[in-house]
This record gives C-alpha cells, structure tokens and sequence, in this order.
C-alpha cells in the first residue's frame, strides 16, 4: 500500500465515513441526468453546429473574451462530469477559434474538468473500494504507482479506454495528484490539436455538404507519431522490468 505520507501532503485519504463524501459524485450523476433531461445533448453535433455555425461565429466576433470564457466553462463541465460530446465542442472551437487556440483552451479544460472528477472519485471511493479489494488492490497499486506517469502517459496518448474511465482508476489507485495533471496534460494534447484542427476546417465541409472525417487521428500519417511517443513512454517501465529480470 502507498504511504499516504509520499503525496507531500497533497492529498489526505477522506476518513468520514458519512454520507457527505458521496455529494461530488452525487453531483455529477445529478449534472448527467440534468444534462440529458435539459435535451442539451442534442446541441452536441455536426448538425447542431452546422445549423448554428453563423450564429456561433457572430457572438465570437463581438464577445471574443466572453465566447473563451463560456466554450472553456463548458468544457470544463462536459468533462468534469463525464458528459459525451467533448470531441464536438472541440470541433465547434476550431471552427470558431481556429486550430492553434482551440487546442490550448481545449488541453487547458480538459485537464481541469478530469482534475475535477480524479479528485471526485478519490474522495468518494478511494477508501471504499480499496477496503473491498484488499491484497489484490496494493499490489496493483504499487505496481501502477511506481511507473503511474509513463502508464497515465500512454492511456492519454493512445486512446484505448473511454476518456472517463481513464479519469477515474487513478483516483482509485491513489495516483498522486502531480503525477495525474502532468500526464493528463501533456498526454492529450497531439489528439487534441488533432481534432481541434480538423474543426478549423469545417468551413469547406460546410460549403461542400459533406461531414468532418472523425477518424483522421487513425489515419497512418497521424496515429504512428502518436504510437511512437507511447511507444517512447514505456521504454522507462520496459528497462526497469528488464534490470529487475537480470
């Protein structure tokens, strides 16, 4: 088990047994079912944003620090509460802000908004699911933590789990709080930019009739670099493995 005492303090484990430790997530599931009720999911698409493409593009031209204010806010809170649509938002932002700046308002947020919910998660369940899992779990934990930056790494950079889940199991595993921004952070940056300039281009799609090409971030040109920079992440845990083996 890690000693809590390795977070420098960042992070005390929650000792209230109450029911008050379950209100951050009690809020969120409240914020998904409001989000889903209010119908506002239905804004979240290539049809929602072709229809109000001008609109979008006239609030900006006139409130331009109002209009990063609200599509950061909003990022935020769609991630902060695990919400579908981020990829949407970050299409609709270079549409309106362009590829470069919406990739570092994006990155920002969404590190935020993930923040939010590790930090959720570990108040809530941290105690509760470690104390069923027991053995099995410090074991996992260990080993996790140990290389908990390459692995966070790698998740962020390569999309093989829902961005959600990969917000929560760190929380679970008491990943310390440094480590999950920092990885967070840098790790979702080249799909972002990726997308973000994709959106930058919705123009000439729209003037076309066609839809945006999702799957642009696995074409060969774009997924190797990305796969080499996860590749490059493992090789500190692959020589561990292999210096322990010898």
């Amino acid at each position: 088990m890690v000693d809590s005492r390795q977070n420098g303090g960042e992070l005390p484990r929650p000792r209230d047994k109450g029911l008050k430790r379950f209100a951050p997530i009690a809020v969120v599931l409240v914020g998904v079912i409001a989000f889903f009720a209010s119908g506002a999911h239905n804004y979240l698409s290539f049809e929602a944003l072709a229809r109000h493409r001008a609109d979008l593009l006239d609030y900006a031209q006139q409130h331009a620090v109002a209009a990063v204010v609200v599509f950061m806010l909003a990022y935020v809170v769609v991630i902060g509460f695990s919400l579908p649509g981020g990829v949407w938002l970050t299409l609709a932002g270079g549409f309106v802000f362009g590829g470069w700046a919406t990739g570092i308002y994006v990155v920002f947020s969404a590190t935020v908004g993930a923040t939010l919910i590790f930090l959720a998660a570990r108040y809530a369940f941290a105690d509760l699911f470690r104390a069923r899992a027991g053995s099995a779990l410090a074991k996992m934990e260990a080993g996790f933590c140990e290389n908990a930056f390459n692995y966070l790494l790698v998740l962020r950079l390569v999309p093989l789990f829902p961005f959600w889940l990969v917000n929560l199991v760190p929380a679970l595993l008491d990943v310390r709080l440094r480590t999950y921004v920092v990885a967070t952070f840098l790790g979702i940056i080249p799909g972002t930019f990726v997308y973000a300039h994709v959106g930058a281009g919705l123009g000439a799609v729209f003037d076309s009739g066609g839809e945006p090409d999702l799957g642009v971030i696995f074409q060969p040109a774009v997924l190797l670099p990305i796969l080499a920079l996860a590749a490059l992440s493992l090789v500190p845990i692959a020589y561990q493995k292999l210096k322990g083996a010898s």
